[in-house]
Protein backbone atom coordinates (compact mmCIF):
# COMPACT_ATOMS: atom_id res chain seq x y z
CA UNK A 1 0.00 0.00 0.00
CA UNK A 2 1.49 3.47 -1.04
CA UNK A 3 1.32 6.49 0.99
CA UNK A 4 -1.00 7.82 -1.44
CA UNK A 5 -3.02 4.92 -0.36
CA UNK A 6 -2.95 5.24 2.93
CA UNK A 7 -3.83 9.02 2.53
CA UNK A 8 -6.82 8.46 0.63
CA UNK A 9 -8.23 5.83 3.06
CA UNK A 10 -7.65 8.35 5.81
CA UNK A 11 -9.33 11.28 4.36
CA UNK A 12 -12.21 8.83 3.94
CA UNK A 13 -12.06 7.50 7.31
CA UNK A 14 -12.03 11.09 8.52
CA UNK A 15 -14.66 12.71 5.79
CA UNK A 16 -16.91 9.65 7.46
CA UNK A 17 -16.03 10.87 11.17
CA UNK A 18 -16.64 14.37 10.22
CA UNK A 19 -19.89 13.24 9.04
CA UNK A 20 -20.88 10.66 12.07
CA UNK A 21 -19.65 13.58 14.32
CA UNK A 22 -22.19 16.06 12.83
CA UNK A 23 -25.12 13.94 12.61
CA UNK A 24 -24.52 12.73 16.29
CA UNK A 25 -24.67 16.96 17.39
CA UNK A 26 -27.68 17.49 15.38
CA UNK A 27 -29.22 14.72 17.77
CA UNK A 28 -27.85 16.39 20.67
CA UNK A 29 -28.92 20.11 19.30
CA UNK A 30 -32.39 18.72 18.94
CA UNK A 31 -32.35 16.63 22.32
CA UNK A 32 -31.69 19.77 24.14
CA UNK A 33 -34.78 21.53 22.57
CA UNK A 34 -36.98 19.03 23.58
CA UNK A 35 -35.50 19.07 26.69
CA UNK A 36 -36.07 22.67 27.02
CA UNK A 37 -39.65 22.61 26.12
CA UNK A 38 -40.14 19.81 28.86
CA UNK A 39 -38.88 21.80 31.42
CA UNK A 40 -41.22 24.82 30.21
CA UNK A 41 -44.30 23.01 30.11
CA UNK A 42 -43.07 21.82 33.56
CA UNK A 43 -42.61 24.99 34.66
CA UNK A 44 -46.70 25.92 33.29
CA UNK A 45 -48.22 22.97 34.87
CA UNK A 46 -46.26 23.80 38.01
CA UNK A 47 -48.26 27.25 38.18
CA UNK A 48 -51.04 26.29 37.02
CA UNK A 49 -51.45 23.93 40.05
CA UNK A 50 -50.17 26.03 42.49
CA UNK A 51 -52.79 28.39 41.26
CA UNK A 52 -55.06 26.11 41.46
CA UNK A 53 -53.86 24.51 45.32
CA UNK A 54 -52.34 27.55 46.53
CA UNK A 55 -48.60 27.06 47.52
CA UNK A 56 -48.69 24.56 49.91
CA UNK A 57 -50.66 21.83 47.83
CA UNK A 58 -53.65 21.94 49.36
CA UNK A 59 -57.15 22.96 48.31
CA UNK A 60 -59.82 24.95 49.99
CA UNK A 61 -62.31 21.72 49.12
CA UNK A 62 -63.27 19.14 51.33
CA UNK A 63 -61.92 15.91 50.14
CA UNK A 64 -64.48 13.90 47.62
CA UNK A 65 -65.43 11.35 50.61
CA UNK A 66 -67.14 14.10 52.76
Amino acid sequence: MTIEDRLIELETKMAFQDDLLQGLNDVVAKQEQSIDKLWQANRMLKSQLESVQGPAGESDAPPPHY
